[in-house]
């Protein structure tokens, strides 16, 4: 009997060390990013495509990427906001690289404002950012140093929680 019990402490003690692999699975959901949806301002119901569109966040010199490209071409985007700091600013350049009078590149500046929640997601995945733009001011729109006109005609809030990127946060119309 005592055998027994012996080889049971022992068998108990020797499987207490194995853990789960600290593997963060692909569909754990992670720090959302923010979801622009692109409208016509003149209906406002339309979504419309943005045309050679290309973001840059401020202090960066590349854009940030979409699907291997620098520019959209589409009618929603998804964008990162910075997890350490409570602003993030962006330039929205439209017609990115044209030379064609007719759709010269037209550049807006976009700064987020907003606060931070981490959550504990799990050890091999480590922590998410979800956000929540400012009830206040959620963003300043202003246009480029070079000043030409603004290509966002207006600006609006869908959603100020972001916490995942099943829904529009932001829209725009142009």
């Amino acid at each position: 009997m005592k055998k027994t019990i012996l080889l049971l402490l022992i068998l108990s003690f020797s499987f207490s060390g194995c853990e789960k692999d600290d593997i963060c699975d692909a569909n754990t959901i992670t720090t959302p990013r923010l979801v622009i949806t692109f409208y016509d301002f003149n209906n406002s119901s339309v979504e419309k495509n943005a045309t050679n569109l290309t973001i840059i966040a401020d202090g960066m010199e590349e854009a940030v990427s979409f699907n291997g490209s620098t520019l959209i071409n589409g009618t929603t985007v998804s964008i990162p906001l910075k997890p350490t700091e409570d602003t993030t600013t962006f330039r929205f350049i439209l017609n990115f690289g044209s030379t064609n009078a007719a759709s010269l590149p037209n550049e807006d500046i976009i700064e987020f404002n907003y606060s931070r929640q981490n959550i504990f997601v799990s050890r091999a995945c480590g922590f998410k950012t979800n956000y929540t733009l400012d009830p206040i001011t959620p963003f300043v729109h202003s246009d480029a140093e070079a000043a030409d006109s603004k290509w966002m005609r207006h600006v609006a809030v869908k959603n100020y929680i972001i916490a995942n990127e099943n829904e529009t946060h932001l829209e725009i119309y142009f």
